[in-house]
């Protein structure tokens, strides 16, 4: 009996009358007849398609920040590629997977059908988010635990399909074209936007997203937090009017807070909870229980520590008062760089850092929008807003990129304290 023999036997659910089961023929990838059809990979190149799409499903944080979930997962795949799918019994998988006895009562301890069930939860998400729908399913389908393969629907070359499939299919097209003309909308009006697939895994993260901005002045603050606490109604005649405004937590730049309105705005329209914090007030375990945005460079604390691993860094020198962002892959003088000595009225190019990446040490996804001056962290909160710029990053981002790690140099050109719009100049993605 040959593999797919053994999985077709397997899987009852795949002679259902709305499921097709296609063997890809002939060299590349055929594709289903129908929405649901089920997809045997046979070849190297099919099943390393498969693996692929199981790195890019555990390596979203819906799996990544489990152990349990990525290891069923993975397990149950690879035998399945590899034509083990009898094995997949909840016994069995008990003792691969999570070390148990061969004996131990699975009614007692029910932890594959726990896993299993949060796992179908959580690829039921995955594909509901925007920027999946062109790729590979990878379900597990409920009361088994061999995997199923569905490549994207809508995508019928070179198949020849089943009469029956292909009238449904074409009927439930023609029903959504016609519901889209009524409401006036068309098939590129409702694909999610590169705006969307930027922020996508910030919002599916649980908890309310941290907006985070440092004060004005470090410095100030920090003297000022150094001097002894004096009460509300202290009349001591050498507490300057300037001693009282640095001596507040909750002062903001007006570059930061212009920047903090617009990404407040963006989880408005996103009918997406969030906080506000300043960087004095935020501790680790704030940071561990949410996403965050750090607003701000060098005036947040949070976003010097955060971005001090990447390849694109924050860096100065005290005693000249040159601020940088520098390239670790390119070690040496930056030409990013602002010299903060310089009356302003010479400044015509500030610089920012764009990023989005999970941090270990939190196991939450992290946003910056950060500049070396004021119009450097304008220009990148509006990078972060606007779906204009981020398609214009798309267009030559790397495939995948929705769920990779990434960093963006920004500048804008500024004339007369007027920041321009933001341009690219170096990107980085990572898994």
């Amino acid at each position: 009996m040959t593999r797919s023999d053994r999985i077709s036997a397997i899987r009852s659910e795949a002679s259902r009358e709305n499921d097709v089961v296609v063997k890809p023929q002939g060299k590349g990838l055929d594709k289903p007849a129908a929405p649901n059809a089920v997809w045997i990979p046979e070849t190297e190149a099919e099943q390393r398609a498969i693996r692929e799409q199981l790195e890019r499903l555990l390596a979203n944080p819906l799996f990544r920040n489990s152990r349990r979930y990525p290891s069923l997962l993975r397990y149950v795949v690879e035998q399945t590629l590899d034509g083990r799918a009898d094995h997949l019994k909840e016994r069995n998988l008990g003792v691969d997977v999570f070390g148990r006895e061969p004996e131990y009562d699975t009614n007692v301890d029910p932890v594959v059908r726990a896993t299993a069930g949060e796992i179908r939860k959580r690829i039921a998400q995955y594909y509901h988010e925007p920027g999946h729908e062109s790729e590979v399913r990878i379900d597990l389908p409920s009361g088994s635990y061999v995997p199923e393969f569905r490549l994207p629907a809508g995508d019928v070359s070179g198949v020849a399909t089943a009469p029956a499939a292909r009238r449904r299919g074409w009927v439930a097209l023609a029903a959504a074209a016609a519901v889209l003309a009524a409401a006036g909308l068309t098939w590129q009006q409702l694909r999610p936007t590169a705006l969307d697939r930027f922020w996508s895994p910030v919002l599916q993260e649980s908890g309310s997203v941290l907006l985070c901005v440092g004060p004005p002045d470090k410095n100030a603050a920090a003297a000022a937090q150094a001097q002894p606490a004096r009460a509300p109604g202290d009349t001591d005649p050498s507490l300057t009017l300037h001693d009282l405004l640095a001596s507040q937590n909750d002062q903001v730049a007006l570059s930061d807070a212009i920047t903090l309105a617009r990404l407040a705005g963006l989880m408005q329209m996103r009918k997406r909870p969030y906080h506000i914090q300043s960087d004095a007030a935020t501790t680790l375990t704030d940071l561990r229980r949410s996403p965050v945005v750090l607003i701000g460079a060098f005036n947040n604390d949070w976003t010097m520590r955060a971005t001090s691993r990447l390849r694109f860094y924050f860096d100065k020198d005290a005693s000249t008062q040159m601020h940088w962002i520098r390239d670790r892959q390119h070690p040496g003088p930056s030409d990013w760089s602002l010299n903060m000595t310089w009356p302003y009225t010479r400044l015509n190019t500030d610089y920012a850092l764009v990023s989005r990446f999970y941090d270990p040490a939190t196991q939450r996804m992290v946003v910056t929008a950060a500049g070396i001056g004021q119009y450097g962290t304008i220009a990148a909160g509006e990078f972060l807003t606007d779906p204009q710029y981020m398609e214009t990053m798309a267009a030559s981002a790397p495939l995948g990129w929705e769920q990779r790690n990434m960093q963006l140099v920004i500048a804008t050109t500024v004339i007369k304290g007027y920041s321009g719009p933001p341009r690219i100049l170096a990107t980085h993605f990572w898994q």
